[in-house]
């Protein structure tokens, strides 16, 4: 068959009219990769329609769900769906131009992006690289990173101290500063970098509005942190990690001494500091980012997920200008890394819309309003057998099972009850848009609970 006979082939073309759920579910089936799932895994749900807080599903048995999303897509649609100020943003900006290169170019919207960032980021943050995805905008600090120890004179510092626990992408640099063991990255020990690992942080509990652990264990840590940073200091360049709360590790929360620890540890030994708040930057955990619980300033942050309201893939590496000094002031001078849609157009025109709306929707009462709804929605959970904790914090709530979810069993039984979970490991959890409404809220925790009650007891 001649090359390209397949896409003229009339018998090849599939309707619109004649496409409906189940067949769109069957043809994926096979076909597409779905993130860690085998191709003959479980069918998928098709989704019909997507506004405001609601998913419109259908399952592959032909049966269809009306349902909040408990996700915001993977924790990216903070505003919700079908918004008028980001759809009308990403029109515009379709009417002007989709995408240049910005090898040599600029453009507004990346401009205006970057003026935003800075303006939002903790104070000395000063410079912007736009990076495709999260996972790239940490191979991008990480690679800043190597090249400011190289330009301070320190070749040998390669490495990087990372926390079990953490997760930071799945492209390889990445990977290599995900946890080494119960990460999902496993598969890959021969070809993944080998960096240096700390032990969790101590967790730390929501008391009044402040996050509360146990000092004896936070100091025990802070002696790890630095006799591990005392034995490697010349062969570390940098300190990685979530700050606060760890995502896809466990949705852990950990004491903010331990980060406070973690700047001042880097600070004293030539270290950059490097907070990936991909997931938890935006006002997710309760502040703008998750370093000010803290009150520390890193010296390179990454940004994405909610970054455009969950439209378009885009991510931000933001570093301090005595780092961006160090790289421009060396013989290589620029930061080598050049995806071939940074600063696209449109996802950039998006992000400073999302921003915008951001501050004038009043994104703090928003998220508070989120905590306290989950908070008391999920409430009853901890009474369930199988639950052995259940905590908030900001707009995340947490339900850990004593045991592995029952992935598929529950995610059916929560949208029998009109909510959308996905659910990993031991835990059933909710990151809802910042929209939702108190009516959303309890639907999500009712939800929850009846499923867990069901398929665990």
């Amino acid at each position: 068959m001649p090359r390209g006979a397949l896409l003229s082939h009339p018998e090849s073309a599939v309707s619109e009219q004649a496409t409906t759920p189940a067949s769109l579910i069957a043809r994926d089936r096979g076909l597409l990769w779905h993130p860690y799932s085998p191709l003959d895994g479980d069918a998928p749900f098709a989704v019909n329609a997507a506004e405001g807080t609601r998913l419109s599903l259908t399952a592959a048995d032909g049966t269809a769900f009306e349902a909040v999303d408990a996700m915001s897509s993977w924790w990216s649609a903070i505003h919700g769906y079908r918004h008028p100020a980001l759809d009308r943003a990403l029109l515009d900006q379709a009417g002007r131009f989709s995408h240049v290169m910005f090898g040599g170019l600029t453009h507004e919207p990346a401009v205006h992006l970057a003026e935003r960032l800075v303006d939002l980021a903790p104070e000395g943050l000063a410079h912007v690289f736009l990076a495709d995805s999260g996972s790239i905008s940490v191979e991008v600090a990480l690679k800043l990173a190597l090249q400011y120890q190289l330009g301070m004179g320190r070749p040998r510092r390669t490495r990087f101290l990372a926390l079990r626990g953490g997760y930071h992408g799945d492209t390889f640099a990445a990977m290599g500063v995900c946890d080494p063991v119960d990460g999902m990255h496993a598969a890959f020990p021969s070809v993944i970098p080998q960096q240096l690992f700390l032990p969790r942080p101590p967790a730390a509990r929501l008391v009044d509005g402040e996050l509360v652990a146990d000092a004896a264990e936070v100091a025990a840590w802070i002696g790890i942190l630095e006799e591990t940073v005392a034995r490697h200091r010349d062969e570390l360049a940098g300190i990685v990690l979530e700050p606060i709360l760890q995502g896809a590790g466990g949705m852990y929360i950990y004491a903010p001494a331990a980060l406070a620890a973690a700047r001042r540890v880097a600070s004293d030994n030539g270290l950059l500091l490097i907070c990936d708040e991909i997931a938890t930057g935006f006002g997710r955990t309760g502040t703008l980012f998750a370093v000010e619980w803290a009150a520390v300033v890193p010296d390179i942050m990454c940004v994405g997920k909610s970054l455009t309201g969950g439209y378009l893939t885009l991510a931000a590496m933001l570093c301090s200008a005595a780092v961006a000094d160090v790289v421009t002031a060396s013989p290589l001078r620029s930061l080598l890394h050049g995806p071939t849609f940074m600063a696209n157009p449109l996802a950039c025109a998006v992000a400073g819309a999302s921003l915008e709306l951001l501050a004038s929707a009043g994104w703090q009462g928003q998220v508070a309003r989120v905590g306290e709804g989950l908070a008391a929605a999920l409430a009853p959970a901890a009474g369930l057998a199988s639950v052995r904790d259940v905590r908030t914090l900001g707009a995340v709530g947490v339900v850990e099972l004593s045991g592995p979810v029952d992935v598929p069993a529950v995610t059916r039984a929560a949208l029998e009850h009109g909510v959308w979970v996905r659910p990993f490991r031991n835990l059933v959890y909710t990151m809802p848009p910042y929209v939702s409404t108190a009516e959303d809220i309890a639907a999500i925790g009712a939800g929850i609970h009846a499923a867990v009650a069901r398929v665990h007891g």
